[in-house]
C-alpha cells in the first residue's frame, strides 16, 4: 500500500503537471491566459491520479506505469515547445 501511495505522491505529482500542462497549452489564446485556472485545477488533478494509483495491483507496477506515463507527458510538452507550436 505504501508504494502505491507514494507512486501517487512522486511521479504521479509530475503526471499531474504534464496532464494540466498539456490541456494548458491546447486552450486556445496564450498559454500565460492558463496559468490561474492551472493552478486552482492541478491540486484535484493531482489528488485524482493519487487515488488512482491504489487501482493497481502492485506498487511495482504503480510506479512503472505512472513513471513512464509522467515522462510521455513530460516529453509531449517539451516536444510541443521545441517544435514552436505553442509559445
Amino acid at each position: 500500500m505504501w508504494a502505491r501511495a507514494t507512486a501517487g505522491i512522486v511521479p504521479g505529482f509530475f503526471l499531474s503537471a504534464a496532464i494540466v500542462g498539456l490541456v494548458s497549452w491546447l486552450l486556445p489564446g496564450p498559454w500565460q491566459s492558463t496559468l490561474v485556472a492551472g493552478g486552482l485545477v492541478f491540486f484535484p488533478v493531482w489528488v485524482g491520479v493519487f487515488c488512482a494509483g491504489f487501482q493497481f495491483r502492485s506498487g511495482a507496477r504503480a510506479w512503472v506505469v505512472y513513471t513512464l506515463a509522467s515522462i510521455a507527458g513530460l516529453a509531449a510538452l517539451a516536444l510541443l515547445r521545441h517544435l514552436h507550436w505553442v509559445q
